[in-house]
């Protein structure tokens, strides 16, 4: 083909291919508008537009709003709103409401095995709870575990390693934890209890009048930033890390089964997609705050920052595994789930022993 033939070729080629992109998108657009819309609700167990956990719900909303052009709208629900916050996950799986926001260690009482999808002590960070569930096999145990209840759940976001927590005395030994009352949930809740404390769940709002009026000692809750704005320095001298309990607690989006499964493929793939991106938005958040929140703390409002003492730490690792032993042993589905747990934990210990550590030790040359 000669050059001003080719030439011809190539500019008829381009102008019937914009001819066929117009007539795609001129029908499109009417064929999509014309296409049912759904309207969800979704219940959350933070107060409303709490940063960071409630904002992620909202976030999930917009987005899931936006990629679907309007056709699968969900209302947002702060706990207490609609239902209470920890009656969220009944919410879901009596299909009351479509979706619910949460964290899973919350509904030990009814489903034990959910807590290894939020927090394990002494377990996985962020970046190993991401590539357990999404890569090492945990979404397959969780969807399975879910389905029991008509749910469907989606990793929805991580707050990185938490601190320890709020102390109205020193911890110097273990005999410190006895008699304590912490608010505390999950796993961690029962370390305490094994170590003689009172672990206590209650939702985030009611945590610093409680920690104030002396009807706990203690408390956890996230990091620096969320532990400034609600003013537990204001009720309690000490604050303590590491977080042992939390090393990088997974935040879930629940949808009710029978919901999910009326929907189509590609509003599906919308749900999935903002779950993902809500997933990595809130961690990045939790790591770009943490660290100016916890300045304020000490430079501004004298917190006293505190280590764990070591023979302390390794005491609660010792009854950590004593837990999620007994926790095995006394319910099968937790017994599968860790299992699965153990053998993907001594496959990233292995590959961070040669990455992460190595990794740390260079940054304190």
């Amino acid at each position: 083909m000669e050059n001003n033939d080719r030439r011809k070729f190539i500019k008829k080629v381009g102008m019937g291919a914009a001819a066929i992109g117009a007539g795609i998108a001129s029908s499109a657009v009417p064929a999509m508008a014309k296409e049912k819309t759904y309207r969800w609700k979704m219940v959350t167990t933070w107060p409303p537009h709490f940063p960071m956990l409630g904002e992620s719900a909202d976030k999930i909303a917009q987005w899931v709003d936006e990629m679907s052009a309007g056709r699968l709208k969900i209302s947002v629900y702060g706990g207490g709103e609609l239902v209470p916050p920890l009656g969220t996950f009944d919410a879901v799986s009596q299909g009351t409401v479509e979706m619910g926001h949460a964290a899973s260690y919350y509904w030990a009482g009814k489903c034990p095995a959910a807590q290894f999808f939020a927090a394990v002590p002494f377990g996985f960070n962020a970046q190993s709870i991401n590539a357990w569930i999404l890569s090492g096999g945990g979404m397959k145990l969780w969807e399975e575990l879910y389905a029991k209840f008509n749910m469907k759940p989606f990793l929805a976001g991580n707050t990185g390693v938490q601190m320890g927590g709020w102390f109205n005395k020193e911890i110097n030994s273990m005999d410190d934890f006895k008699g304590l009352k912490m608010r505390i949930p999950g796993l961690g809740g029962k370390v305490l209890a094994k170590a003689g404390g009172s672990a206590i769940l209650m939702a985030g709002g009611d945590i610093y009048t409680n920690l104030e009026r002396g009807v706990i000692d203690a408390t956890e809750w996230v990091g620096p930033f969320h532990d400034l704005k609600l003013g537990f320095y204001k009720a309690a001298k000490y604050y303590y890390y590491p977080g042992w309990h939390e090393f990088g607690t997974a935040f879930e989006l629940m949808v009710n089964l029978d919901a999910w499964n009326s929907l189509p493929d590609d509003l599906k793939a919308i749900v999935s997609a903002a779950t993902y991106k809500s997933n990595i938005w809130m961690l990045s958040e939790f790591e770009a705050k943490n660290n100016a929140a916890l300045r304020e703390l000490i430079d501004v409002h004298k917190v006293q920052l505190k280590e764990f003492p070591k023979p302390v730490v390794k005491e609660l690792r010792k009854l950590s595994t004593e837990v999620l032993e007994e926790l095995a042993a006394s319910d099968p589905d937790s017994k599968k789930v860790y299992e699965a747990f153990l053998a993907f934990q001594k496959n990233i210990h292995a590959w961070n022993k040669l990455t992460e550590e190595p990794y740390q030790q260079l940054k304190n040359l």
